[in-house]
């Protein structure tokens, strides 16, 4: 009498190699969608009104010598209006007075929840109007509504960098004499910033960002910071969009090392937390 034959057993695949060719199906997409946009993009229109090399060797030097130079004015000087605000808003927002506490947070409240370009025009046609002030250059409300808009996000960040600091180092520094002033600027605030430095430099790139609408003012060509500067490139004949192009190149000159500064405090202070 013959034994009967077993069905061979069918090995299920691990779910190792799943993921494996799940990620490789992945890879294969992204090739195809790339391939079919190379396929069906005009290059000729791109190479002539978007990328056009000559015009952008137009825009050199003054894109550089006078947009990217501006950019970087602006966005120093209400970076560091904001920095100074913003601490100055974090302390309030964590001291005993309550009423220091009503005023950080109203202050915050309104600056962060109101469009940028509101500020701007406030600082540059509300309050001299309504003030009788005459501001002898276009530098000073924007630097005022750089700084001021950046001051409600940077302290909100310094805040929670204060509150991070464990309370023992106050304890400590306070049972050493020192005054409540003192262990504030010299334990806990310089704890606090080195907790708290890579979305200050987050801080950093968004103001940059924010700059381009210091057009709103009324600039004159001396003035011009990069989106300003791109956006009149466009008037050009034959420019296309060939300006703008450029000048988002410069923007990623500033941003993109930007964002390796933030990573690498972001590394740094996951090392020391391991520590």
């Amino acid at each position: 009498m013959s034994t009967p034959q077993l069905a061979p057993v069918k090995k299920k695949m691990s779910p190792r190699k799943k993921q494996a060719l799940w990620r490789y199906a992945q890879y294969a997409i992204l090739v195809i969608a790339l391939l079919a946009a190379i396929a069906m993009a005009d290059w000729k229109t791109l190479s002539t009104r978007v990328f056009n090399l000559d015009v952008a060797a137009q825009q050199f030097p003054e894109i550089i010598t006078v947009a990217l130079k501006n950019t970087l004015l602006y966005t120093v000087l209400g970076f560091s209006v904001g920095l100074s605000g913003g601490l100055l808003l974090a302390l309030m927002r964590i001291s005993k007075v309550a009423p220091y506490r009503w005023i950080s947070t109203l202050y915050v409240e309104i600056f962060r929840g109101i469009p940028a370009l509101l500020v701007f025009f406030a600082f540059g046609y509300g309050i001299p109007l309504a003030f009788k002030i005459r501001f002898v250059d276009n530098l000073i409300p924007v630097t005022l509504s750089l700084g001021m808009v950046s001051a409600a996000y940077v302290s909100e960040v310094l805040r929670a960098g204060l509150e991070g600091v464990p309370a023992g180092q106050y304890e400590a520094a306070r049972s050493l004499g020192m005054s409540h002033a003192r262990a504030m600027f010299s334990i806990i605030v310089p704890q606090a910033f080195r907790m708290v430095l890579p979305p200050l430099t987050n801080e950093v790139i968004l103001l940059t960002k924010d700059s381009s609408l210091v057009y709103l003012l009324g600039v004159t060509t001396a003035q011009y910071e990069l989106a300003k500067f791109g956006r009149e490139g466009l008037t050009a004949s034959g420019a296309g969009l060939t300006p703008l192009v450029v000048a988002g190149l410069c923007y990623l000159l500033i941003t993109i090392p930007l964002g390796q500064v933030a990573k690498y405090f972001e590394m740094k202070t996951k090392a020391s937390s391991r520590k």
